[in-house]
This record gives structure tokens, C-alpha cells and sequence, in this order.
């Protein structure tokens, strides 16, 4: 006993990524980087010149596609696998970041992509981020966090981000992005970017990054707690 799910979902830029990591890290979690799966799926679409409203051409795809992460030793860090193929540093560039919420938007990819985020949290223990964990992938997380930030927050530290991988991004182009990445997230048809009632909010617009993630480890460690002396009382 003593191990839950933990769900974070918010707006791009937030920093739902690094934080869900260090969260993870700090707990002894696995971390699940839903985002990256869907980037991977965007390449693989790109790669393969699949049109997006050609329901045959997905289902085609979408068979040839496998999606692994592997933790690097030389870092430390996990990295995303698309086919085989180390992906990570392609998935973050701005050609992926302009295509993916329209690639999430679409039916077949997001069914596919939760099966395979469900099998991967079935045993618990696990902190993943996106923008459907807390209502579609796990509904039935034990603690649900739902993090925001201001536009231009959010912009200048995905332009830093990018800066330290050696992209130079305007960043108007930057808030441009993520202005219509939020537009169609949350007006989607398929599992749209909503806080859940019982999901608690997290503003990171004046939060340094340490702060928001001992906010989230410190809610988590109360309901570990409260579960552990649960299950001792039902023995």
C-alpha cells in the first residue's frame, strides 16, 4: 500500500514536465511523459506524410508506431524512443510544438495513446502530465493537480528552454504558439483541457520552480499517509 497516481494536467509551458519529473524523482515514482508521446506521434506522422483528416492513413500509421522511453546514463534523464529511434531532442522543436495539439485533437490517436498511458500506470507509482491525465487517462488518480501560469510567463521560459538547446525563437512567435495551442486544447472535441472539480490548482506564474514541486510532493506524502494509516485500520 501507500502507492497512488498522480495526474498533472494544465496549459503548455507551465512546467506540468520538469516538475512532474522531479516530483516523480523525489517520491521514487515512475514518470510518464504523456506530451512526449503525442510529439512522437506528430514526427511519425510528419515522416510518413500522413494526411491528419485521412481517417486510413492515421490507422495505417498508428500501427507502424512504438513508443518507448529509456532513462540515458549518461544524464540521467529520460528519453523518448520513437521505432527505436532516440527522438528526444527532435520531438522539442517549434515544427512539432505548431503540429501536435492538432495531432492530439484527433480520435484514433488520443484512443491509442491513453490505452497505452493506462497499461503504463496499472500498477501505480506513477506521475504523468498532459492535459486529459485527470479526467480521461486517470479519473481515478488520488491526487490531481491542475497547473497554470500567465501567457508571457509561460513564453519566456519556453523560450529559454529552447535557447539552452540552441534554438533562437522570437518570442512572439513563442506566445503566438502557445496562444493557439491553448485555443485548441481546450476546444476540442476529443478529452478537451479541463479542470477536474476534485483536481487542486497550482498558479506557477510567481512560484519558483522548487516551491511548486514541494507543494505537489507535500500534498502527495499527506494522501500516502492518510492511505497507509487506512489500509492498517482495514486489516
Amino acid at each position: 500500500m501507500g502507492k497512488i497516481v498522480i495526474a498533472i494536467d494544465g496549459y503548455s509551458g507551465c512546467g506540468k514536465s520538469s516538475t512532474a519529473k522531479a516530483v516523480a524523482k523525489d517520491l521514487g515514482y515512475t514518470y510518464i511523459d504523456s506530451g512526449a508521446m503525442y510529439r512522437a506521434v506528430t514526427l511519425h506522422f510528419l515522416n510518413n506524410f500522413v494526411t491528419l483528416t485521412n481517417p486510413h492513413e492515421i490507422e495505417k500509421a498508428l500501427k507502424s508506431l512504438e513508443i518507448t522511453f529509456h532513462l540515458n546514463p549518461e544524464t540521467g534523464k529520460q528519453e523518448t524512443y520513437l521505432n527505436g529511434l532516440n527522438v528526444e531532442r527532435e520531438i522539442r522543436k517549434m515544427n512539432i510544438s505548431s503540429k501536435v495539439s492538432e495531432v492530439a485533437a484527433i480520435k484514433d490517436v488520443r484512443k491509442e495513446l491513453v490505452a497505452q498511458q493506462q497499461r503504463l500506470g496499472k500498477n501505480k507509482a506513477v506521475v504523468m502530465d498532459g492535459r486529459d491525465i485527470g479526467s480521461v487517462v486517470f479519473p481515478n488518480a488520488e491526487l490531481k493537480v491542475f497547473m497554470s501560469a500567465d501567457l508571457l510567463t509561460r513564453a519566456e521560459r519556453r523560450q529559454q528552454e529552447l535557447l539552452e538547446k540552441g534554438d533562437i525563437v522570437d518570442l512572439e512567435e513563442i506566445k503566438n504558439n502557445l496562444s493557439e495551442r491553448d485555443r485548441i486544447d481546450s476546444s476540442r472535441k476529443e478529452s478537451p483541457l479541463i479542470k477536474v472539480s476534485d483536481a487542486i490548482e497550482i498558479d506557477t506564474s510567481n512560484l519558483t520552480f522548487d516551491e511548486q514541486v514541494a507543494q505537489i510532493v507535500n500534498k502527495a506524502k499527506q494522501i500516502i499517509e492518510k492511505e497507509k494509516s487506512y489500509a492498517g485500520n482495514h486489516r
